[in-house]
């Protein structure tokens, strides 16, 4: 390459190009890192410069030059590439590489209205000060390159209009700290703000999308979950609809149980008209949902909720699938069958299951969820009332015709009411769980809204964190981890705003909190345990304890200083349950492991100080956040050890966790024979979590005869879910040969359409 080229810098000006620099920014990036080599990166750089080229085209090419060399043999290219990304960004937020001081890069962002006002009022000169002097920027160097991308393009503070970027990630992390920790006393604010930061600028504590790009700023609402339960009648159904077009531009995911709406040929006004059935109000809630973009930030998403005997089921199940017209379909929506025991049984007898309009069985509806003893009794009552319209469907094929479109879609999601019911922290009889969210782990009371100002319905929220167990060396860290999540999601529910006041009623009565858990393949494999062969199953025990005591602990120590939430009465922690008390007792013939931590004293300090929050934890899906912290996704195992991410920057790849250490140690999705270890996990999980968790079945057809999936085997671990207490399923992946074309490499499909990053993958 000619000496003789020029460059044209940031402020316009032209020089030659000085390979001595670049050389240098290089050996800058590659300082402490394995198998890099600076003349790679700078050979595959040169061959793309040219005459003219500007100083921000160099840094992007020697930057994408780094990120190309990424792999298994050479994953520390991922780090290299990281740094050369945050030079790069740093260039574009300040001019320069130093970031300025905290105090007056807050005024100067307040003063352009990025940033929040209170964030002058509430902290003085000298406490910026403080702040400033244990904050770290140089934890930025610990980013993975795709979790430096996933920063810019969801979280940093910027105009997505014009690009600027405003911000860099330790500032993200202190503000975020200062904002949630803002009203406490100013004697001990300080050291909260310090240990809070200091665990999510270390990864130990993930945060979702909502909290990760909005606290700081003047957009205040921060629940990644909302869930909306919709009534039989238009009032309802247009006031469902608001509030879907509200919270999806603010960032949320939406749950929406539909389940009340009556059948197509259902009576209207004493038979004046009848109505049009399900399918046109679906389509009304998919206009909603697709009507904001969120700013860039992602795609709104729902999943809508439906009882199993629904008159309409046949016509809703295929609701997603690729056959049929416009008219008939409505793809754009995810959906959930709600099942109870009943319906199994009625399956494993080979016996018929009865459909109904809901609004020809009202008592029915209320049932299902509150009290499965009346249910059963009403809905055999019901059966055999020849006045009332039904449709008789032989079990056998309805379950089978859920499977063939679970399989088909991957999204025709399970919610087992009664387990949702006799496993939680609520009391059914006072407040029944109808519905869960957009991935199926929120368990939360909800009551149909009649208008928008309703303030006797309920939407539910969740606010939503996780603690990243790659990081745990001993279970006792957790504890800390637990006080400063509950303490700082709980003042996430005071500082955030609130479009809808039954959300906001709610919200602030029942103050459900919902923690979960990153990097779970990445700790079995430091313990030389695994998904399929039953070795996880007592550290699962072990651990999932642990998260669980910890976190009513603290939630119960902040009701003994603040009180406990309005609505504590309704839960049933309050009648001195746990959920120690309630979980399926087929967990015990799987795992023997006894239980570790005191919790006789734990449910006497409950009775006496109640908890602060109706319930704590929730196990999510976490493709962004766990990109962030460079972990494995919430509890999955990874399809590869080099995942690729598709975006507007290319493919980002990102290996797993210390891969040369523990390359024999991961096991990796497709590996795994079957679902049993897998789902024998998580119910030992939900034996403590109190929300649900977003479990995934998975089936690679080349293991089968004629390489199609048996409906024995879709159905059997179906009803093993159910055994074992499971109360929700979410995806059903099948492996289609796409990452195989990538050899080692994870591709991970785009799933922004369903599960918008953040919104309950944190």
């Amino acid at each position: 390459m000619k000496n003789s080229l020029f460059v044209t810098k940031r402020n316009g000006k032209k020089e030659k190009i000085n390979l001595d620099k670049i050389h240098k920014v290089l050996n800058w990036a590659a300082k402490g890192l394995e198998d890099i080599s600076v003349s790679q990166v700078e050979l595959c750089s040169r061959i793309q410069f040219y005459d003219n080229i500007t100083t921000v085209n160099i840094h992007e090419t020697i930057i994408k030059a780094a990120a190309d060399l990424i792999s298994q043999e050479t994953p520390d290219y991922q780090y290299m590439a990281a740094r050369l990304a945050i030079f790069h960004l740093r260039k574009k937020a300040y001019g320069q590489f130093e970031p300025p001081m905290l105090y007056n890069h807050v005024k100067k962002l307040v003063n352009l209205g990025k940033y929040d006002k209170n964030l002058l009022r509430d902290y003085s000169f000298k406490e910026y000060e403080i702040m400033n002097s244990f904050f770290d920027h140089h934890r930025d160097m610990n980013f993975s390159y795709a979790a430096v991308k996933q920063l810019e393009g969801k979280y940093l503070l910027q105009n997505r209009i014009t690009g600027k970027i405003y911000e860099s990630a330790q500032f993200l992390y202190i503000l975020i700290s200062a904002c949630l920790f803002s009203k406490y006393p100013k004697n001990i604010r300080m050291n909260y703000i310090q240990r809070f930061y200091n665990a999510i600028s270390t990864f130990k504590i993930s945060l979702p999308t909502p909290i990760m790009s909005g606290v700081r700023t003047p957009t205040r609402q921060f629940s990644s979950c909302v869930l909306i339960e919709c009534a039989d009648n238009l009032n309802s159904i247009n006031a469902t609809t608001s509030c879907i077009v509200k919270y999806v531009s603010q960032r949320a995911g939406i749950g929406i149980n539909a389940g009340q709406i009556r059948a197509l040929g259902s009576s209207i006004r004493n038979g004046e008209a009848f109505h049009t059935g399900c399918i046109p109000f679906y389509k009304h809630f998919q206009s909603a949902v697709k009507s904001c973009s969120q700013g860039g930030v992602r795609g709104g998403a729902a999943t809508v909720f439906y009882p199993i005997w629904h008159l309409e089921i046949e016509n809703l199940l295929v609701l997603k699938n690729n056959r049929g017209i416009e008219e008939n379909r409505v793809r754009h929506l995810d959906y959930a069958v709600q099942i109870n025991k009943l319906m199994y049984q009625r399956m494993l007898l080979g016996e018929d299951i009865t459909l109904f309009s809901p609004s020809d069985v009202p008592e029915l509806y209320e049932a299902f969820f509150s009290d499965q003893k009346k249910f059963q009794s009403i809905y055999i009552q019901y059966e055999k009332n020849k006045a009332i319209r039904k449709k008789n469907i032989k079990a056998i094929d309805l379950f089978s015709l859920i499977m063939q479109e679970r399989t088909s879609t991957g999204r025709i999601y399970i919610q087992n009411v009664d387990h949702c019911n006799s496993h939680s922290a609520f009391n059914p009889k006072l407040a029944p769980i109808k519905q869960s969210n957009l991935c199926l782990e929120i368990t939360l009371p909800t009551k149909p809204l009649n208008d928008i100002y309703d303030e006797n319905g309920e939407i539910a929220l969740c606010t939503l964190s996780a603690l990243n167990l790659g990081l745990i060396k001993d279970l006792k860290e957790l504890e800390e981890l637990s006080i400063l999540s509950v303490r700082a999601l709980d003042e996430i529910l005071e500082y955030q705003n609130y479009p809808i006041v039954s959300a906001k009623n709610s919200s602030l009565s029942r103050r459900s909190l919902g923690i979960g858990v990153i990097n779970f393949a990445y700790y079995l494999a430091k313990n030389k345990v695994r998904y399929s062969d039953g070795s996880a199953k007592n550290l699962t025990h072990k651990t999932f304890e642990a998260i669980q005591y910890y976190l009513l602990q603290a939630s119960c120590e902040l009701a003994k200083e603040k009180g406990s939430c309005i609505l504590f009465h309704q839960t049933n922690y309050y009648l001195g349950k746990l959920p120690i008390d309630t979980y399926k007792k087929d967990i015990d013939i799987i795992c023997n492991e006894p239980l570790h931590l005191n919790w006789d004293l734990l449910r006497k300090n409950i009775k006496k100080y109640g908890l602060r929050n109706s319930t704590l934890s929730a196990l999510m899906p976490s493709e962004t956040s766990s990109q962030i912290s460079n972990a494995t996704n919430g509890i999955e195992p990874p399809r590869g050890f080099i995942s690729i991410k598709v975006s507007k920057d290319g493919m980002l790849r990102q290996v797993v966790p210390e891969y040369k250490k523990l390359k024999f140690q991961y096991e990796l999705l497709w590996n795994i024979p079957n679902n049993t270890g897998y789902l024998e996990l998580v119910a030992i999980m939900q034996k403590f979590i109190d929300q649900s968790i977003s479990a995934n079945t998975n089936y690679d057809p080349k293991r089968f005869t004629n390489e199609k999936i048996p409906m024995k085997q879709l159905l059997y671990d179906l009803l093993i879910a159910y055994k074992l207490g499971i109360k929700t399923l979410y995806y059903q992946n099948t492996r289609d040969g796409a990452e195989d074309n990538y050899k080692f490499y994870q591709h991970t499909k785009n799933k922004e359409d369903n599960c918008p990053s953040g919104s309950c993958i944190i």
